[in-house]
């Protein structure tokens, strides 16, 4: 049972009044205290009873709400579950629907299949009952073929002896006779047909190659300059040669000295000759000895100045050349060392033909070609420039000059079809590319061109002999001469020992002999003449 708080404080103070009332009598100072001190205490106890009143209402309020809020979301739970409950009905009756109808396609088209199976046999049977009846009539045929073939050849075994008894030969000796007829025939008609083939092939080879080479030569218009072991410096006059030796030759000891040239001074007037199988220090010498002759003054310090000069301004000739041969060819990324390389071969020489020269010809002639058959023409061209590069080193480093080259290449980071085609230009390996093929023929126009290169005249002359000897060591072989510089070769034959078709297949092997035993640029030309003459004389 609750008390009110009201009541309470009331009975409260009824007994501190009684209280106070018999205390007032002991002592009137402690009755204001213990007024004060009940006061605080009553109010402090009716506050408490109120704040949980209203505590203990508002929790009551709470719960009757919590019960509400669980109320419903049972409610809306129950809802759910029936909704969920529900769709979950209608989608198994929809799945099973659409299975049952997928069921009866199946069973649909497996029914129409098998009836295809059924009348595919049907069919079947009726084609193996026909073969068998095909396979039963080529028996009686086989077998009525195979008593014709007994009965000819019991015939031909008849007509065979018989003829046999005529002609008074065997078998076997007719065979070889017609074997032999047949053989020689049938050489004849192959070496016209060969002739006939080469011709079709060459004239169409000849004309296409023609072009191409023809329309690159016309292109490239190339300077050509021989160059030799010497240099000749001339001189403003002939007292000029006694200051060059110097007081007992200490002058033109100190020029050789430092050049590494021979200088040759004799009754030339007005001249002095440089000798010296280095291009690049003939040079040096040369410049430096022009400036002496400008300078008046000749005494072995200035010499070794002037020299040291004359060195500095070959090099920067050297570089120069480089960058004008790769600005001729428009060529470009090319390695700053490898243009200072390729500068060099301005005085280097092969055959009397210049090497920096050679190879700008080269590139030019490569990339004309590649342009005509369409490949790559800055490939062609890069590849054709650089290809005798390693003839600019070749006395400094071991080796040949298309290992050496191939080498620098590599070293200056060119790419692999560069390297390989330098590598192919001689036949070294073979060819990767269509561009190495291109640079080998380039290579081959530019050097045997008529006045390109010269030769010593006894390994020409030796040439010459060893064709004629080829020739001539064919059996049927008249007469036989090397014109054009040993590029043709006539070979005159014996009519009555060798025919017409005969000298088709002498040429082949003519040709083949000399590919073989032979080293030469170019091509050679083999004409094999028959010739039958008919001679008579009037009386």
């Amino acid at each position: 049972m609750k008390l009110c708080p009201c009541i309470l404080s009331s009975e409260i103070l009824g007994i501190l009044y009684t209280l106070g009332g018999a205390c007032l009598a002991v002592n009137d100072i402690l009755i204001p205290i213990a007024v004060g001190v009940v006061c605080l205490a009553a109010g402090g106890f009716g506050g408490y009873c109120y704040r949980r009143n209203i505590a203990e209402a508002k929790v009551a309020k709470a719960e009757d709400a919590v019960k509400q809020m669980i109320e419903d979301a049972q409610k809306r739970a129950e809802n759910i579950k029936k909704e969920t409950i529900l769709e979950a009905k209608e989608e198994v009756y929809r799945i099973k629907s659409e299975n049952e109808k997928e069921n009866r396609d199946r069973r649909n088209e497996l029914q129409r299949a098998e009836r295809r199976l059924v009348q595919r046999e049907e069919t079947l049977d009726k084609k193996i009952d026909g073969v068998e009846q095909r396979e039963e009539a080529l028996n009686k045929r086989q077998k009525d073929v195979e008593t014709l073939e007994a009965s000819i050849q019991e015939l031909h075994d008849r007509q065979l002896k018989e003829l046999e008894t005529i002609s008074g030969m065997s078998m076997d000796e007719a065979r070889e006779i017609l074997l032999s007829n047949v053989e020689r025939e049938t050489r004849h008609e192959a070496a016209l047909m060969i002739r006939d083939i080469e011709a079709k092939t060459k004239e169409e080879a000849d004309k296409r190659a023609r072009n191409i080479v023809s329309l690159a030569i016309q292109r490239c218009a190339a300077d050509h300059v021989a160059e030799t072991t010497v240099s000749v410096v001339p001189l403003p006059n002939d007292e000029m040669k006694g200051r060059i030796i110097g007081r007992e030759g200490r002058n033109i000891r100190t020029l050789e000295t430092a050049t590494g040239v021979d200088l040759i001074i004799d009754d030339t007037p007005e001249a002095v000759i440089l000798s010296g199988f280095d291009p690049v220090r003939r040079e040096v010498a040369r410049i430096a000895l022009e400036k002496l002759i400008m300078d008046g003054r000749i005494h072995p310090a200035r010499i070794e100045e002037m020299v040291e000069k004359a060195r500095k301004e070959v090099d920067a000739q050297i570089r120069e050349a480089g960058e004008q041969a790769i600005f001729e060819t428009d060529i470009h990324g090319l390695h700053h060392e490898l243009v200072k390389v390729l500068g060099r071969l301005r005085y280097r020489t092969s055959y009397g033909q210049n090497v920096l020269k050679h190879s700008i010809e080269v590139s030019h002639l490569a990339g004309i070609m590649a342009a005509e058959i369409g490949a790559n023409i800055g490939l062609a061209k890069r590849a054709g420039l650089l290809h005798d590069i390693g003839k600019a080193i070749d006395h400094e480093v071991e080796g040949p000059h298309v290992q050496i080259g191939a080498d620098l290449a590599k070293k200056y980071r060119e790419n692999n079809q560069v390297v390989n085609a330098i590598m192919a230009h001689h036949g070294d390996v073979e060819p990767a590319t269509v561009e190495a093929v291109l640079v080998q023929a380039a290579d081959a126009i530019s050097a045997a061109r008529p006045g390109a290169r010269r030769e010593t005249l006894e390994n020409y002359i030796k040439r010459l002999e060893k064709l004629e000897e080829i020739a001539n060591s064919f059996e049927g072989v008249d007469k036989s001469y090397a014109v054009q510089a040993g590029r043709e070769v006539r070979i005159v034959v014996k009519p009555e020992n060798v025919n017409d078709a005969d000298t088709v297949i002498m040429a082949k092997e003519i040709v083949k002999r000399i590919e073989s035993e032979l080293e030469y640029p170019g091509q050679i030309k083999v004409n094999v003449i028959r010739e039958t003459r008919a001679v008579e004389f009037a009386k």
